[in-house]
């Protein structure tokens, strides 16, 4: 089975504009059936799913691909208070809104997985089953994340660098090119000189050039201001202390994805109650469902298979 989709597959789906929340997403609709959103994360775009729309369209799925708040021909509100967690989960419940569907199965990945875990707490009447690939969930911390970030991995770790505006923004928006190879999991990985890195080996320029045409033109501000809320999310979820997603889930991840390092998966239980899978793809790294897309896909099509009709 060969899942890999070109730009000119990817392009054929077409795209529309929905009316959701106050803003505008753009959206890759294709399919008929019960609906599945793809969430992506940072930085990325909804064409970070383009090997997994027509599998899952295929299978008998209704496949809603949004470039998230924030990103590519998406609105992308100016301040960063418009990118709290309740304002995105609006956005998701909008979408189902906008086609008529009372629920759907939410599938995310990196930032993605976060807010579809948060969209089956908030919004659990709306969730039929939820997937999240490389971010884990774990129970709600007793204190904000982000001193516990700085106690633990220090004020250069990445998601702390991002915090102050503008600083990052600038950084990454400098050379694009080597802001999309690069990256790491500290400041100096994101701010070093040097030879700019190749592409992987499960990338081609031709997909890689949607990415880098986009970020050149929007910059990265929009992503950055999801991580500026997390302390606030925080905040705003105090209602969802203890509480438990009890719809269907499925975790999946690299073994070799870093996020590992420093959000372990071991807490999974304690949040999820109908646990269906937690799938470790051997040799994938972080941006898991492009790089080994026909596992990927098994993953989510078996998971998919077990749901009541």
């Amino acid at each position: 089975m060969v899942a890999r989709s070109s730009l000119a597959d990817w392009e054929a789906l077409g795209s529309r504009r929905a009316a959701v929340n106050g803003i505008e997403l753009a959206v890759v609709d294709h399919g008929q059936g019960p609906p599945v959103v793809l969430c992506h994360g940072f930085p990325e775009l909804g064409y970070s799913w383009r090997h997994q729309v027509r599998a899952l369209a295929d299978a008998g799925h209704r496949v809603l691909v949004p470039d998230m708040r924030g990103y590519g021909a998406s609105s992308r509100p100016e301040a960063a208070g418009d990118y709290d967690i309740l304002t995105i989960c609006g956005d998701l419940a909008g979408l189902l809104d906008d086609i008529g569907a009372d629920e759907a199965v939410f599938v995310g990945h990196d930032w993605g997985a976060s807010i579809v875990w948060s969209m089956a707490l908030l919004h659990p009447g709306r969730v039929r089953a939820v997937a999240g690939l490389s971010v884990p969930v774990s129970p709600r911390p007793p204190v904000p994340p982000l001193p516990i970030l700085r106690r633990r991995l220090g004020d250069d770790f990445y998601i702390c660098w991002f915090q102050e505006p503008g600083v990052a923004d600038a950084v990454l928006n400098r050379d694009v090119r080597r802001t999309l190879l690069g990256g790491g999991t500290h400041a100096p990985a994101w701010t070093a000189a040097g030879p700019v890195p190749g592409l992987p080996s499960w990338q081609s320029e031709e997909d890689f050039g949607v990415f880098l045409r986009t970020f050149e033109r929007t910059g990265f501000t929009g992503g950055l201001n999801y991580y500026r809320n997390m302390d606030r999310n925080w905040s705003l979820t105090e209602h969802t202390a203890g509480r438990t997603i009890d719809r269907p889930s499925l975790f999946l991840i690299g073994a070799d994805d870093v996020v590992a390092d420093f959000m372990p998966s071991g807490k999974l239980a304690e949040v999820l109650t109908d646990l269906r899978g937690h799938v470790v793809v051997e040799g994938a790294g972080h941006w898991v469902q492009q790089e080994r897309p026909d596992e990927v896909n098994a993953a989510l099509l078996d998971f998919l298979a077990s749901l009541d009709p």
